[in-house]
């Protein structure tokens, strides 16, 4: 009776071994199957698309002339906007910090500011300087002194009070200071041209040359750091056009770029150009573009 139930129980885990082993066996089988199946389809990348673009500048009143041989850039970042992020990291220098920072009087530094320079030479100064700027900065008044003294026999006015005075009788001293300075202040309304030449005086004063060289370096910096950036890490590819003002740039991939010439100037006539143009590219797809006086910028760096 045991022998024959024992028997049986061996049959059974016989038959249960087979089952197991055959349902492993079918499992390794379809496994890579039912995950090949389920594994997406790579995406293919979509396809290049291509630029044909002309480029002229019309001089004023004359017909349009094609760019020759000029080389232009195509960009992945308009480079105008690369020369406003580059120059927020280095901004311009400010004429009234600038002129806050100089060695002259209270008065001085607020002509400069209400007239919006340090250049102290020129036609363009003696016309900004009025008799009351004269007698109202000290500067103006020493210089102005100075110039017209040396021109005997020209009217101007003597000075009657004396150095001694200041100190012994200082109430004749400011009553002879004040009526000399009324006598230059009529002097200077009755003779305009009398201000021309008092630069001399002041050319030890004259801080254009240093704040030129600022504003000079600064835009260089700018202007050397926007190429930089433009060139290094946005290029997609340039080309130079034909004799005709013609040219191509193919195996661009879709998106969106900028046009131009990298801040270089096309001449025609009395005109001059650049360009920094948007330009659509789409998937098997050439975008035709033509560069012209409407689309450009008269310059892309200013001078200073």
């Amino acid at each position: 009776m045991h022998t024959t139930n024992f028997s049986r129980l061996n049959r059974a885990l016989g038959r249960a071994a087979l089952i197991v082993a055959a349902l492993a066996v079918l499992s390794a089988w379809a496994g890579p199957r039912a995950h090949a199946q389920s594994a997406p389809p790579q995406m293919q990348p979509a396809p290049a698309g291509a630029i044909e673009f002309s480029a002229s500048v019309a001089p004023t009143d004359a017909r349009p002339e094609p760019v020759r041989v000029f080389t232009f850039y195509l960009l992945r970042r308009s480079l105008a906007d690369l020369h406003s992020e580059v120059q927020a990291a280095d901004p311009p220098p400010q004429l009234d910090v600038f002129i806050d920072g100089l060695t002259v009087s209270p008065e001085m530094k607020a002509w400069m500011k209400k007239n919006k320079t340090v250049d102290l030479a020129g036609t363009d100064f003696t016309h900004k300087i009025t008799p009351d700027d004269i007698l109202g900065v000290p500067e103006f008044l020493k210089a102005y002194i100075t110039y017209n003294a040396g021109y005997p026999g020209s009217g101007f006015p003597e000075p009657k009070f004396r150095d001694s005075d200041k100190q012994k009788n200082p109430d004749k001293y400011d009553l002879q200071l004040k009526e000399y300075h009324a006598a230059i202040l009529r002097f200077a309304i009755a003779n305009p041209t009398s201000k021309e030449g008092m630069e001399a005086e002041l050319k030890d004063l004259n801080q254009i040359q240093k704040w030129t060289a600022l504003v000079s370096g600064e835009l260089d910096r700018v202007k050397k750091g926007t190429l930089r950036l433009a060139q290094m890490q946005y290029l997609a590819a340039q080309t130079d056009t034909d004799l005709n003002g013609q040219g191509s740039i193919g195996g661009v991939a879709p998106g969106e770029y900028w046009l131009g010439t990298l801040g270089s100037v096309a001449q025609a006539g009395d005109v001059r150009q650049s360009w920094d143009v948007p330009v659509i590219v789409r998937a098997g797809q050439t975008t035709s573009i033509a560069l012209t006086n409407l689309n450009a910028n008269a310059t892309m760096f200013p001078a200073p």
